[in-house]
C-alpha cells in the first residue's frame, strides 16, 4: 500500500489528471466554437452544414456515409482550432522566451570543455583563450 501511495504522489501523476479535466473542459470549448461558429459559417457558404442524411443503400443495408462525413469535417475543423488558437501561439511565446535566454559559457577552444564567457584560461586544460 505504501508504493501505491508514493505513485498516487508522484508528480507527472496529478498533472496528468490536472491535464485531462482542463482537456474536457476545453474539449467542450472548442466543439461549442466548431458547432456554434464554424458550422454555420461553412453552411453559408456551401450549402449544406449537416451531411447525415447522406446514405448508400445496397440490397438491404444502408451505408450511412454521411456521419462519417460529418466526423470527418469536424475533426478536421477541432484540429485547426487547437493548431491556430494553441499550438502556433504557444509555439510563437515558447521561441521567442527562449531567443532571450542568452548563454553564459562558452566551449575551450582546445578541449572543448565549457568555460565561462569571461574567463581568459580554460579551468579543465589551463589554455589561454581571448576574452568575449
Amino acid at each position: 500500500m505504501n508504493g501505491f501511495k508514493k505513485f498516487l504522489m508522484r508528480g507527472n501523476v496529478i498533472d496528468l489528471a490536472v491535464a485531462v479535466v482542463i482537456g474536457a473542459a476545453f474539449n467542450s470549448i472548442v466543439q461549442s466554437f466548431v458547432a456554434d461558429l464554424l458550422t454555420p459559417l461553412i453552411s453559408a457558404f456551401g450549402g449544406l452544414p449537416d451531411f447525415s442524411s447522406l446514405k448508400i443503400t445496397i440490397g438491404q443495408s444502408n451505408f450511412m456515409y454521411g456521419n462519417f462525413l460529418n466526423a470527418i469535417i469536424s475533426f478536421l475543423m477541432v484540429a485547426s482550432v487547437v493548431y491556430f488558437l494553441v499550438v502556433k501561439p504557444y509555439t510563437h511565446i515558447k521561441e521567442r522566451n527562449a531567443a532571450k535566454v542568452e548563454s553564459t559559457t562558452r566551449d575551450c577552444p582546445e578541449c572543448l570543455s565549457e568555460i565561462p564567457k569571461a574567463a581568459s584560461r580554460c579551468a579543465f586544460c589551463s589554455a589561454e583563450v581571448a576574452s568575449v
